[in-house]
């Protein structure tokens, strides 16, 4: 994999090895080269650590997704991977991208979210008093996986029955981010893919035939309103769907239980003061997010503060790191739920690829986090755990835990 960047090699340009197993965003390395300079090399291209660069850059017109260049980068250059992540609406732009959004913002109304809630508290609370009577668990398999699998089969239409095989499934597509440090999870990928691909072939044609009051219902009937959308955009959007309303979040609870386990006075606090449930989903998605980097291609070839970006270059920007910039988040090195930074997150992108399913994320974690706090003390990690690559959809592959008393 290689860098195209017109710069002179200078001190001021730290190197981060972002492939290495043992590398994380957090280490104290990475902070010192956010101090150093707003930009760092490493063995997959531009990584952009500043916010204000960050966001700018999410923004910027210049840079485009490319995915069918991001596939061909990692060795992917036909199959199922291809077929999926190529013609993926977040790697569209332009007149087709607004038709393909246009669909879903008709069906993934906030009508529809507030309509999960309830659900979704529901399945938090008897869940985290499942935990209660659990004493050690895995915290992944027993409360950050079933819970998001739960709600996004609720907003689809999926009977509980199949909600094990789409678990599977729904793992295995989230490391297609991470091909490019473990090329090995690619049949992982593919299989998943076929899969989730002939599932929802027959899902969407039943709620074409019996449409009920969920997601899939709503899409199949803009898309036959609409008659813009082929069958196969369609399941294209619906496959990304399920993804990123399964894996992020799962992730994203896992990582927030790491943030609460090493800083358990601020569990006790959102124990005693519910109503910080917003702040506390806000400060661990900064602290911890689950989609810790999001990369473009450089269009064109183009200037950017003194640096020269050539055309097709990779760049990863590397929210996990801007989102605690202290140029920008002040006291941004500490866990606080109390903080209320005002700065807008990047894990979900920016401009007109600014992430659909925000509001649905936020309002499962908004619903969990309070249950848990409420009903258990602070965790604590039972064992150790590993973590997926810092590249691509993160969190642990496990979580030991237990908790103390609430």
């Amino acid at each position: 994999m290689s860098i195209t960047v017109d710069a002179t090699s200078s001190s001021e340009v730290p190197f981060l090895n972002v492939v290495d197993p043992g590398f994380t965003f957090g280490a104290p390395e990475v902070a010192e080269a956010q101090a150093r300079n707003w930009y760092a090399d490493s063995p997959v291209g531009l990584l952009v650590l500043g916010y204000a660069e960050s966001h700018a850059l999410l923004r910027d017109q210049r840079l485009d997704h490319n995915g069918k260049r991001f596939m061909e980068m990692n060795g992917v250059l036909d199959g199922p991977i291809f077929d999926w992540f190529v013609p993926m609406i977040m790697n569209h732009d332009g007149e087709h991208h607004r038709r393909l959004r246009s669909l879903v913002g008709k069906a993934f109304t906030p009508r529809m979210i507030s309509g999960l809630r309830p659900f979704a508290r529901a399945e938090a609370q008897r869940l985290a008093e499942h935990l209660a009577s659990a004493g050690e668990c895995d915290f992944i398999e027993e409360f950050a996986n079933p819970l998001p699998l739960a709600v996004m089969s609720e907003m689809l239409g999926v009977p509980p029955e199949d909600h094990d095989i789409f678990h599977t499934w729904t793992t295995d597509i989230g490391l297609v981010f991470g091909i490019a440090v473990d090329p090995g999870v690619r049949p992982r990928v593919e299989s998943a893919l076929v899969g989730l691909n002939g599932y929802i072939d027959g899902l969407m044609a039943d709620k074409r035939a019996r449409p009920g009051d969920d997601l899939i219902s709503a899409l199949v009937a803009a898309q036959d309103d609409d008659q813009l959308i082929t069958k196969e955009e369609l399941r294209n959007l619906i496959v990304t769907s399920v993804f990123a309303a399964h894996d992020t979040t799962r992730h994203q609870l896992a990582n927030a239980m790491v943030a609460f386990a090493e800083h358990p006075d601020q569990w006790r606090l959102l124990g005693s003061r519910p109503e910080l449930a917003d702040q506390a989903v806000n400060e661990a998605m900064r602290w911890l997010p689950s989609s810790p980097t999001i990369y473009r291609f450089a269009a064109q070839d183009f200037d950017y503060q003194g640096l020269h970006i050539a055309k097709d270059t990779f760049l990863t920007m590397c929210v996990a790191v801007a989102q605690r910039d202290p140029r920008v988040f002040p006291g941004g090195t500490t866990f606080d739920i109390t903080a209320g930074h005002d700065a807008p997150l990047l894990q979900f992108g920016a401009g007109p690829h600014h992430c659909l399913g925000i509001a649905l994320a936020k309002a499962e974690l908004a619903e969990a986090l309070p249950a848990l706090a409420h009903r258990l003390g602070p965790p604590e990690f039972a064992g150790p755990f590993t973590w997926r690559p810092a590249i691509g959809i993160h969190g642990p592959n496990t979580l030991p835990l237990c908790f103390g008393r609430s």
